[in-house]
């Protein structure tokens, strides 16, 4: 058995041979050191021999000798000669050194006759493509991988393992796993491949050593974005230090990447992973193509980007640019406008360009200029441009600002359950709708409430007033903006925020959010039986799960006077926030519990089950307990509001989360209604297939389905009903009629809102 360099041993190599990368140092290596002595990268075969043969991809157990195992950079090493005797017989081996490769053969042309050998470089290899069932790379790529060489060399043979190996096929890498390696590995094989990384379990050293680790990733015929697995945890490991942080680091990056980027509905590739045929089609103009890619990374670029490259729906045009980019900031990324394709269209129209490249931004360009930007993108912008005589031809970079023309951060705070979270005071560029005619501003402020864990989620808005100033603030809430996100930059100090503070205060009479507005149009749909329930001078129950900063509630409690109603938040910080710095109030009619909500939930359901339960064994006992009933309290509730974020990104909704739409939950919002009761959720998602499967579960649930699309926002608003709605479709202009006089709204601009929301509510079932 060879035996395994150990780390002293490895150093002096290192020294000895100088660049990894040269074929001049490999031959004069192989030609001093005896291919008797082989040199064995990391691990032993006793330790590598059940984890790797258990990866190689076979139809059958008995059918390994028909495999097709590429090995390269082979070197002395005897690993393919130990696959070899384990069963594994179709084996080619590639070096670009041709005195190892001689000694090699020389060493198994009798014993091991079916081996095959030649001298390849393997960053150019001569195969036909899908050639392979598994490439077993044993230290290649980190023989390719000096930092000081930079990842040139790395890419490029990664991407011949790619061409060559069969679908269904594998890269099994036994590497140190350094970051700058796996860096390159894992943006490498994203879409269509599933990786795992596996620790080489080592025999115990009194010496401290280097972990062998084997990453496995499987070439799949989809567009698929998976996690990357890993079957190990901290104490499994026997590295430590420096390889240990990488590699952790590294597998928590570039899932953090993975996680934003898999809940989108379209297909995203790289333009590397494009077929041959559509890459070579790029050239060509196809009136109403719409492609979605990954640009750069590792070795082409500073930054990684998703782009969605478009060309125009008009063939005539007219045309300024044959190819434009379009740069969206992360600031803006969540509007409709950029993310729907109805919303890129007009885009692509407004720009005036035969192909425009929109490149949307996120936080991993938070710390770059535009100036840098463009600088990184030029080269790669450059690939996608449609063939033209004129090579030379500039292509223009077009941004959208983030509408804001001032900031203020008024307070920080980081919440153990929800994360950093800023209050923030903006200027808007432009401001849309009602608001702008009740209130003639030049600048308008709003206050706004930002969750920088979910994209820095604006998760609240409210307009300012000065302090005494008479409240002419009148609705109206169209301003059309969607809840997009915002990455606060500070403006001016703590003290002058303040003085904001004492001077400003927020106006409970406006819904600055649009979707709160559709929310609460879907009141037409009980109106009637709201207003029975206001004739008899009783309270219309409402719960609303997710506070944010109260100012729906607060909003709710000022116009619909007979809501009593609950408001249920899991995190005491954002409680604290809506007090201190929106004005949120609680008295007997608005209430808030610190709890979770869906066991707030399921025990209005109990205590509704136990209540109807003693009704039912009070009216066995003696039917004459009238006066014992009208005095009981009904548990149920007439209005269930679900407006909550989610905390996992993976889950593909931003709100709610997905315990709200589990079936189970379902069930128990239904049994805690009141007959004539109403379910409300604020849904938020970019993949159409979850919204679909959300509304179909709810659709299993409630027999009677709603929806409203909130314009230019990227929410949809869901209503579920028990029972048959006191109003009809047709008819939802005299419901709208009868709702208005159960809202008492100081102007008539708010109430107009409502009822336009209404008008566009339609019936899922």
């Amino acid at each position: 058995m060879a035996k395994k360099t150990d780390p002293d041993q490895f150093g002096k190599l290192l020294s000895t041979l100088g660049d990894f990368t040269s074929k001049e140092n490999w031959d004069e290596f192989f030609s001093i050191r005896s291919s008797d002595e082989p040199f064995e990268w990391y691990a032993e075969w006793a330790e590598l021999r059940d984890p790797l043969i258990s990866q190689i991809p076979v139809t059958e157990p008995e059918a390994s000798s028909s495999a097709q195992i590429l090995v390269p950079g082979c070197g002395n090493s005897r690993l393919s000669e130990h696959l070899y005797d384990a069963g594994f017989r179709g084996i080619t081996n590639i070096d670009f050194s041709k005195v190892v490769i001689s000694d090699m053969l020389r060493r198994n042309v009798r014993q091991r006759p079916g081996m095959r050998w030649r001298v390849m470089d393997m960053t150019e290899m001569q195969f036909e493509a899908d050639s392979f069932d598994a490439v077993v790379d044993k230290g290649g790529l980190d023989a390719l991988m000096e930092p000081e060489l930079g990842p040139d060399l790395g890419n490029q043979y990664l991407s011949e393992v790619k061409r060559v190996l069969k679908s269904g096929g594998k890269l099994i890498c036994l590497t140190l796993a350094e970051s700058h390696v796996l860096g390159v590995l894992f943006s490498k094989f994203r879409f269509g491949w599933n990786i795992k990384v596996h620790a080489i379990l080592q025999k115990p050293s009194s010496k401290p050593s280097l972990q062998t680790f084997m990453v496995v990733a499987e070439k799949e015929n989809s567009n698929l974005l998976y996690e990357i697995t890993s079957s190990f945890n901290n104490s499994s490991l026997v590295c430590s230090g420096d390889q240990a942080c990488g590699l952790f680091d590294a597998l928590e990056n570039e899932n953090q990447f993975r996680r934003e980027h898999s809940n989108d509905s379209d297909v995203l590739c790289s333009l590397e992973d494009l077929h041959l045929e559509a890459r070579q089609d790029l050239a060509k103009l196809i009136q109403g193509r719409r492609l979605q890619l990954t640009l750069g990374g590792q070795g082409s670029s500073c930054f990684t980007y998703r782009a969605i490259v478009l060309d125009s729906q008009s063939q005539s045009g007219p045309f300024l640019y044959h190819c434009g980019v379009f740069i969206v900031p992360k600031t803006r990324g969540r509007e409709w406008l950029f993310t729907s394709k109805e919303g890129q269209w007009m885009v692509v129209e407004s720009s005036k360009a035969a192909r425009l490249i929109m490149v949307l931004l996120d936080s991993s360009h938070a710390n770059a200029s535009m100036e840098d930007i463009q600088k990184d993108l030029s080269p790669l912008v450059r690939q996608l441009a449609p063939g033209t005589d004129d090579n030379s031809a500039q292509i223009p970079f077009m941004t959208a600002g983030d509408g804001i023309k001032q900031r203020n951060i008024v307070h920080q705070v980081t919440s153990p359950l929800t994360g950093p979270i800023v209050v923030e005071d903006v200027v808007y560029e432009n401001v849309d709708g009602d608001i702008s005619r009740i209130l003639p501003s030049k600048d308008l402020i709003f206050r706004r409430l930002v969750f920088q864990r979910s994209e820095s989620l604006v998760q609240s808005e409210a307009v300012l007033i000065r302090e005494g100033s008479p409240q002419k603030t009148s609705g109206g809430n169209e301003r059309k903006k969607s809840n997009s996100s915002s990455k606060s930059k500070k403006r001016g100090t703590q003290k002058r925020s303040d003085e904001s503070c004492n001077q400003l205060k927020v106006y409970h009479g406006y819904l600055a959010s649009s979707y709160h507005t559709g929310i609460l149009s879907g009141f037409v749909l009980i109106s009637s039986y709201m207003e029975s329930v206001a004739s008899s001078n009783k309270s219309v129950k409402a719960v609303i799960i997710g506070l944010g900063a109260g100012l729906l509630p607060m909003f709710l409690h000022g116009c619909v006077p007979i809501l009593h109603i609950e408001a249920v938040e899991l995190d005491p910080v954002i409680l604290n926030l809506a007090r201190g710095y929106f004005g949120f109030a609680e008295d007997e009619h608005l209430r808030v519990h610190i709890a979770d909500g869906i066991k707030f939930i399921r025990e209005i359901t109990s205590s509704a089950s136990a209540d109807e339960a003693s009704v039912h064994g009070d009216v066995n006992a003696d039917r004459s307990c009238t006066s014992h009933e009208e005095g009981r309290v009904n548990k149920k509730v007439d209005i269930i509001i679900i407006d909550v974020d989610s905390a996992d990104s993976s889950s593909g909704m931003t709100c709610p989360a997905a315990d709200f739409v589990e079936d189970s939950f379902l069930q128990t919002v239904k049994k805690s209604l009141s007959d004539g009761g109403l379910f409300v959720i604020n849904l938020v998602a970019r993949s159409q297939s979850i919204k679909d499967n959300v509304v179909s579960r709810m659709k299993e649930v409630f027999d009677h389905l709603f929806c409203l699309q909130v314009e230019e926002d990227v929410n949809e608003v869901i209503f579920g009903l028990c029972s048959e709605p006191s109003t009809k479709e047709d008819c939802f202009s005299e419901a709208s009629s009868q709702l208005e006089k159960l809202l008492k709204l100081k102007h008539p601009e708010m109430s107009q809102s409502i009822i336009n929301a209404a008008k566009k509510i339609k019936r899922l079932k």
